[in-house]
């Protein structure tokens, strides 16, 4: 790993069961403490109302890391760090969480394969996903659409509620 380079991550980090703040935040810590990562940006934390039929808001946000993980471990560490927390294997999608961790863009690369796509496909649609990554990376261009963050937030079509969280 000492020669590897190192990678821009952009993670999509959300919870909405328990203290959602010190889930986000015990998260984070988790994830610093990962060999050859570090924590490069902080979005401002947001509150969205859920998708799918879970009745707790999220606290949802984004942060940039600098990484020399290859996406598939990189996924492994999440996992590792979502079961360390208590999360369990949901068989409703979007149900509740208390802690989620997505790799939304990996530096500017597309991966399809059956456990991780990236960018995330969900991403260009979920203002929770747009407006934390639009804070910290406005200009950054979606590898499979070829526009802006912000432009991609522009246009989002998400009737979703997103305000900034105020505990």
């Amino acid at each position: 790993m000492a020669n590897a380079v190192a990678h821009q991550v952009y993670i999509g980090v959300g919870s909405n069961v328990g203290d959602r703040k010190d889930n986000f935040f015990e998260a984070l810590a988790r994830l610093e403490k990962l060999p050859d990562t570090r924590i490069i940006k902080e979005s401002s934390l947001y509150e969205s109302e859920p998708l799918g039929d879970s009745k707790n808001w999220y606290v949802n946000g984004v942060i940039e890391i600098e990484t020399k993980f290859k996406p598939d471990m990189l996924l492994t560490k999440f996992k590792n760090i979502e079961r360390a927390m208590g999360r369990k294997k949901v068989k409703k999608r979007w149900g509740a969480r208390i802690i989620d961790l997505d790799i939304l863009l990996y530096d500017a690369q597309v991966v399809k394969k059956k456990n991780l796509r990236i960018p995330h496909p969900e991403m260009a649609h979920r203002k929770f996903v747009l407006v934390p990554l639009s804070e910290i990376a406005p200009q950054v261009i979606h590898p499979e659409l070829g526009v802006t963050i912000s432009e991609l937030l522009i246009s989002a079509k998400d009737e979703k509620k997103v305000h900034l969280y105020h505990s």
